[in-house]
């Protein structure tokens, strides 16, 4: 953890922010922008990248997941230019939770994948590059989304301890276990055999 400079209402303000901006359902709003299903009524019913992919536009999944990142990345961002790291890292949970708990859908949001590679990526870029390489290698090999996912969150904890950085060590391990919980029902199909590919309705 990053040393406290900060007070409690300052802190508390920050983890607001970065709720809020982390609650912004892009999948929804690329979806209905470019006039496509509602992504909660097809799939998994999820507002994430891989389920808007299941309405057939490759361009709203990729849309849904650059703009995911990118909302994590402004929390950081914007939280550790105005008030130091220990506010940076309150916002990243905090948006983090907002995306995965949205409460304008009734806490009905994303499995956080996008939106926690966008925030490893401003915590410490090169933690986040590595943990982006594994997703995109766990994707490519076994073409099952949650994989990919999976891979990269448990990677992200071990980058860390081998690049020593300490300072963000517990918000790594608490996003990941969150990652992991979100995606409880993926990881009994897998178990089962029975997760689809890529492309592949579930």
């Amino acid at each position: 953890m990053p040393l406290i400079e900060n007070t409690s209402l300052i802190l508390g303000l920050w983890a607001l922010i970065g709720y809020l901006l982390g609650s912004i359902p892009f999948g929804l709003v690329v979806t209905k922008a470019m006039g496509l299903q509602d992504p909660r009524g097809i799939g998994s019913g999820n507002i994430g990248a891989t389920n808007v992919l299941r309405t057939g536009s490759k361009a709203a999944g990729a849309l849904t997941l650059l703009l995911d990142a990118l909302k994590g990345v402004a929390a950081v961002l914007f939280a550790r230019f105005l008030a130091g790291e220990d506010a940076a890292q309150i916002a990243a949970l905090a948006a983090f939770i907002g995306h995965c708990y949205p409460i304008w859908l009734r806490f009905r949001g994303g499995k956080g994948v996008a939106t926690f590679l966008g925030l490893l990526l401003a915590l410490n870029f090169v933690v986040g590059l590595l943990s982006c390489a594994v997703w995109i290698a766990g994707l490519a090999l076994t073409r099952i989304s949650s994989m990919g996912a999976l891979l990269a969150a448990a990677s992200s904890t071990i980058w860390m301890i081998l690049l020593a950085r300490p300072e963000t060590l517990l918000l790594g391990i608490l996003m990941t276990l969150l990652i992991y919980w979100r995606h409880r029902q993926n990881i009994a199909r897998l178990r089962a055999g029975t997760e689809p590919k890529v492309g592949q309705k579930p």
